[in-house]
């Protein structure tokens, strides 16, 4: 008996039965043996020590992200089995690995201190240094019952969750032993723990058992592994650099907004700094929107619950929708988590030729949405929020053209915010859909078209749309190279056919049109947030709430500084002047903290010649430059990338 396996050149390769990944990549090279962590036939992946089938085979090595969620995951079990040695009297419950890094989730009757977890890092690298096997076994639901009879979770586990869930089998249960630790596992792992060679823990945290916060509440502990430690350091650099960039922190040093006790959990004050932003980033939607050809609505803030059953929210998100409110009698109203219902209704309230369409509208409207209170982040995850929602009703033969249309707006609106590296998802059709089968494969062709168009790297994630239609989620690259997830771009054929909304065609049938939702920020606030960390604070000068500090040198400057500022905003630009009673230098190092674009001091020479010290942000002052000339120049830097195309 022989298998045969096809290498990612194409080649094919005969081997006993038996072999395993390792002996595999030993055959084709030391290198590649050593980088090895475990191997994928036809997809699925399997341990370095596990006898592999015949199939498409590909080596999976340390230095990839397939090869780092091994790492991780095994890094994750070290970790639960340091705990359980260190604290016999405590349970553990689920440890997967994640972006950048793995956690594990225990009760232990408290929180775990610092202590703790310098303690729990010690006994990882003494596991790490033993070189302990990473063994794979399976298990009946009934043996595995019996293993984990202690720990409460697992048996939860082992009693809900179906065996192809652990391990890919109807059959069997998959488990994973080092010595004397035994965890529920799918795999795969690891050849051994001492190949775990860069590892940390970062913080702890609670968190509700399944995410329920009804369910017991866990201790919680993160860390990090990597395939060197180089790597590891390079990562914790960026921890670094993403803790100094936190828009939670730097939202309230800037004066930008603030999330006070008294006004709950994910609600958010913006500050007249922050407001300015705002306004800035709000009107260079709307004049992006007017350029794409979008008319403006507006909505209420809530409506009868009655609209939000025929739009199906109340059947498939009503989890998200905050409680109803008794009005008019007994009636039930809801406020609004999104102005898509809205918007139809506003389509539907007269007859409208195929000539009319594409009809798109758009919106800047405030939501809410009734988020659990552990997965609220400042405004990247909020219980009150503003979206730039758009809503295009088209015909099926300008499916194409309205969303390479709604990708080019999307690139637009990301470019003049500094963006450049762009990556997204094509979601395809869930097994669970609504609509014609010939327009869901218009609408996935005509995403994919406009992606390859626009020259966009993409994933298929195929069967991730959602119920009523594909989409597009556009992702980001920032500053210091975080992956986010910001412009959609989605086609819906469930609320057409939910409203009952139609179009008259030249032949005087009525048809129904296609939906297209788009949200180019996703959420005004959460913008604002990647916004904020992107630049650390230090806006671009058109988005700067103060694009100029005017600074005296003395009291009698101030005059002249003042009628500095009336010039520059005679042209538009945002100034202020520093007329505190505080040295120059002082009031320099202010305007720096506060990130202003530019700090322009003004002293005698400077009223006598009509000019200022000019001094742009990570730059040398020049002094003398004539206030013309000043103005120009900050005009320039002030202009819109796509004002000037």
């Amino acid at each position: 008996m022989s298998i045969q396996l096809i290498y990612p050149d194409g080649s094919s390769h005969s081997f006993e039965d038996g072999t395993t990944g390792l002996d595999v990549a030993q055959s084709i090279g030391a290198r590649l043996a050593q980088a090895a962590v475990a191997v994928s036939v036809d997809g699925v992946e399997y341990d370095l020590s596990r006898p592999i089938p015949s199939g498409n085979l590909a080596v999976i090595t340390e230095a990839t992200e397939a090869g780092r969620h091994i790492i991780r995951h095994s890094a994750a079990h070290i970790m639960a089995q340091a705990v359980l040695s260190l604290f016999p009297e405590s349970t553990f419950a689920i440890g997967p690995a994640i972006e950048n890094g793995f956690y594990y989730d225990f009760e232990i009757g408290r929180g775990f201190t610092p202590d703790d977890v310098e303690l729990i890092e010690r006994k990882m690298a003494e596991i790490v240094a033993a070189d302990q096997p990473f063994e794979r076994f399976e298990l009946t639901a009934a043996d595995a019952l019996e293993v984990f009879k202690d720990h409460k979770f697992k048996v939860e586990i082992v009693n809900t969750v179906d065996a192809s869930e652990v391990d890919g089998s109807s059959n069997v249960i998959s488990a994973y032993r080092n010595d004397a630790f035994v965890d529920l596992c799918r795999g795969p792992h690891l050849p051994s723990t001492g190949r775990l060679t860069a590892f940390k823990l970062t913080r702890t945290a609670g968190a509700y058992w399944r995410g329920d916060e009804n369910n017991p509440q866990l201790a919680r502990i993160y860390g990090t592994a990597w395939e060197s430690k180089k790597a590891l350091e390079e990562h914790l650099h960026r921890m670094e650099e993403a803790e100094l960039r936190d828009h939670r922190k730097l939202g309230p040093e800037l004066d930008l907004f603030s999330s006070p006790p008294e006004l709950g959990s994910g609600l958010v004050l913006w500050h007249p700094k922050g407001g300015m932003v705002r306004k800035i980033m709000e009107d260079h939607s709307r004049l992006l929107h007017e350029r794409f050809g979008f008319d403006f609505v507006y909505s209420p803030h809530l409506a009868k619950a009655d609209l939000w059953e025929t739009s199906g929210h109340l059947g498939y998100y009503a989890e998200n929708m905050y409680p109803g409110i008794e009005m008019d009698g007994g009636q039930e109203y809801r406020v609004k988590p999104m102005s898509c219902p809205m918007h139809v209704l506003i389509y539907r309230s007269r007859g409208h030729s195929y000539r009319e369409l594409p009809i798109r509208l758009s919106e800047i409207a405030a939501v809410y949405r009734n988020e659990r209170s552990g997965v609220i982040h400042g405004m990247m995850r909020a219980r009150g929020f503003t979206q730039d929602d758009s809503h295009t009703f088209c015909r099926r033969d300008q499916v194409d053209d309205e969303l390479a249309m709604h990708l080019e707006f999307v690139l637009t609106w990301l470019r003049d915010f500094g963006f450049t590296e762009f990556e997204a998802d094509l979601s395809t059709q869930p097994s669970k859909s609504v609509g014609e089968q010939e327009l869901w494969a218009i609408a996935e062709r005509s995403l994919e078209d406009a992606l390859k168009l626009a020259d966009i790297p993409y994933r298929v994630a195929e069967g991730d749309g959602a119920f009523y239609g594909p989409k597009i989620d556009v992702h980001i690259k920032d500053a210091i190279g975080r992956r986010w997830q910001m412009s959609t771009i989605q086609v819906d054929f469930a609320l057409p056919e939910n409203f009952d909304i139609e179009y008259v065609d030249a032949d005087n049938q009525r048809l129904r049109p296609v939906m297209v939702h788009s949200a180019k920020a996703g959420s005004i606030e959460r913008f604002f947030g990647v916004l904020l960390e992107h630049y650390a604070g230090a806006f671009p000068m058109w988005l700067a709430p103060v694009q100029a500090q005017l600074i005296p040198v003395a009291d009698r400057h101030n005059e002249y500084a003042q009628s500095v500022v009336r010039r520059l905003g005679s042209d538009g630009l945002r100034a202020e002047a520093d007329l505190a009673d505080a040295t120059v230098g002082d009031k320099i190092r202010r305007a720096m903290n506060a990130k202003v674009p530019a700090i322009l001091v003004v002293g005698d020479d400077d009223v006598a010649g009509n000019t200022v010290g000019f001094r742009l942000r990570g730059s040398d002052e020049e002094r003398g430059v004539d206030i013309e000339m000043a103005v120009e120049r900050l005009l320039e830097l002030a202009s819109i990338p796509s004002e000037d195309a």
